[in-house]
């Protein structure tokens, strides 16, 4: 069964003024791998490129006032644009949040959102998950305090910012209370782990269609998809691949629409290859979301997930071989190709890796190359290098040219990982999003192949 898994949006939004503002942001960001700095909000990009030394200067309208994501290809943080706002940001990309400083108008708010950053990000979810329940509540409770404190002494300049942040940290209290039971089980290796019935619930009271909310608090917004996946998981049948059709029931009942937006790009994943309803899904998405970047991007998309039918040629590779040199899938002409696009830092990728030593045990010797082509940023090179080398992992091991942006990646319209993809000895695809190796259904299709 496929979880529905809602990443944390990049898109941040405003409740405060519709009219557009013209904002003017400058300052120097250093040690950046490509010298851009971004600043994302709902429908709204817009892309600065730095100065050989780091620095920038813009003017440019926003679409709201409120908050958005600032950030270059390796760090982000929430950046608050108010009315007439005069931001001067500083940063050192190799250490993101604990040098992010503002100055100027509209820097208080962004200065405490930077501090409140630095107290979140004192402990991994790894760290504190693994925790048990007495533990982790204390945790939980010191982290909030610190957060508290930080706010209680903010002389905040905005009283809208200041209302809505209150309530921000009580959300942010209960979406680790609600994440605890899961990540728990994870983290801790515990499976089908239940908390005890002291443990503290859900606030059934609270109001999970509050479009004010939602656009302003990124910890309501992980409160509103826990809760929302939460209750489809309850709909689906453990032999469901897809969950989109009981999701789009669900979301149409939500009167916020900016909630219906931010749900409805989670279903985007499942726009694929496999999906015999991929246009049914592209279609309803089209007529439910507003959010005309998010559209277009679905587009695109779709557009290529149709040129990715079994039988045709497949996109190439040509990447960094963690044993030297490059490899290509024109190099592997002649025997059927099993690909895993992972990164060391995704959990459920890190799960297959004991399947996948399975299977290619089993099939070694047969005509099938078991290439894995990681998507790690730059900055965690070494880190795929040793993580190679220590687990010992097989097959083909190769490092793609620009994480998510690599051409491959791209071709394959590829938006969340683990991946998978079969292409034959032909170079034409035989599945484009194949069965994890944790699967039954793999070694079946393999079988069946006659590999």
């Amino acid at each position: 069964m496929r979880k529905l898994i809602y990443l944390l949006v990049l898109f941040a939004f405003s409740t405060l003024v519709e009219a557009k503002e013209t904002v003017t942001v400058s300052g120097k960001i250093t040690n950046t791998t490509d010298n851009k700095l971004t600043i994302r909000g709902e429908s709204f990009v817009k892309e600065i490129a730095l100065k050989p030394d780091g620095s920038f200067t813009e003017t440019f309208p926003i679409e709201y006032i409120g908050t958005y994501i600032i950030g270059t290809s390796q760090n982000r943080n929430s950046l608050y644009l108010g009315k007439n706002a005069k931001l001067n940001v500083t940063a050192d990309d190799k250490d993101f949040i604990k040098t992010l400083k503002f100055t100027g108008s509209g820097s208080i708010e962004n200065q405490y959102l930077a501090e409140k950053a630095k107290i979140l990000n004192t402990v991994s979810n790894d760290a504190l998950y693994v925790l048990g329940e007495t533990d982790f509540l204390k945790k939980i409770a010191e982290i909030k305090a610190s957060v508290l404190q930080k706010y209680n002494t903010t002389k905040f300049t905005n009283d809208g910012f200041k209302s809505l942040e209150g309530k921000s940290i009580n959300y942010l209290e209960q979406v680790y209370l609600v994440n605890y039971p899961s990540y728990h089980q994870h983290y801790a290796k515990l499976e089908g782990f239940k908390t005890s019935e002291t443990f503290p619930v859900f606030d059934s009271k609270t109001d999970l269609d509050n479009e004010n909310d939602y656009l302003f608090s990124n910890a309501y917004k992980q409160l509103v998809n826990a809760k929302f996946s939460e209750n489809i998981e309850k709909q689906i049948k453990p032999e469901d691949q897809y969950m989109f059709k009981p999701s789009l029931i669900e979301i149409k009942k939500y009167k916020s629409q900016s909630i219906k937006n931010g749900l409805a790009q989670a279903l985007a994943y499942e726009i694929n290859a496999s999906n015999p309803d991929a246009s049914l899904l592209y279609n309803e998405l089209m007529a439910l979301s507003t959010n005309e970047k998010f559209k277009s991007e679905i587009t695109e998309k779709f557009n290529k997930v149709k040129t990715l039918s079994a039988g045709t040629p497949s996109p190439k590779f040509d990447y960094e071989n963690h044993k030297g040199g490059k490899t290509a899938l024109d190099n592997l002409k002649g025997k059927y190709v099993y690909i895993d696009v992972w990164a060391t830092w995704c959990g459920p990728c890190r799960q297959e890796i004991p399947s996948l030593q399975k299977v290619e045990q089993e099939f070694h010797g047969k005509n099938i190359e078991f290439v894995s082509i990681s998507i790690d940023a730059k900055k965690d090179y070494d880190k795929w290098k040793k993580m190679v080398t220590d687990k010992q992992l097989g097959g083909i091991q190769l490092y793609a040219d620009n994480d998510w942006n690599s051409q491959f990646v791209k071709d394959y319209a590829i938006d969340g990982i683990p991946r998978f993809i079969l292409v034959g000895p032909d170079g034409n695809i035989v599945n484009a999003d194949a069965p994890r190796p944790s699967d039954p259904q793999l070694v079946t299709l393999l079988t069946k192949l006659k590999i």
